[in-house]
């Protein structure tokens, strides 16, 4: 089975989920590069959109993704990586978890607990 990266226009989705818990973790997108750099290594590579180029996950924070398994959905257009998250957080905002808003209402509430500084992580 081959990953169907034109639908997307060279971009797929890839989902991030700790493999221990099952929390997910974050979305990001991965080009045929990433993918196959992140098959090939086993930490999670992606490719960054505000960047254009291969974003390899921790390489500012350090806060690496060591794939354990990876699976493809029935369209074959959307990864999703079991992890296991390397340090503190996914999140460059400095959650565990990317989804740490949940909606109620008209109002967004904060529901998870900031683990890092990220203007101590990022640097710029």
């Amino acid at each position: 089975m081959t990953i169907d990266f034109d639908k997307g226009g060279g971009l797929i989705p890839a989902i991030a989920q700790d493999a221990d818990t099952g929390a997910v973790l974050m979305l990001a997108w991965m080009n045929r590069e990433a993918y196959e750099e992140t098959v090939r290594t086993r930490r999670a590579v992606y490719f960054s959109r505000s960047r254009n180029r291969l974003w390899r996950k921790g390489e500012e924070s350090g806060n690496v993704q060591e794939v354990r398994e990876i699976y493809i959905d029935c369209d074959a257009d959307t990864v999703l990586l079991k992890v296991h998250q390397v340090g503190s957080a996914a999140c460059h905002e400095g959650y565990s978890s990317c989804f740490f808003r949940r909606v109620e209402g008209d109002e967004l509430v904060v529901v998870g607990e900031r683990v890092f500084d990220p203007k101590a992580v990022y640097k710029k």
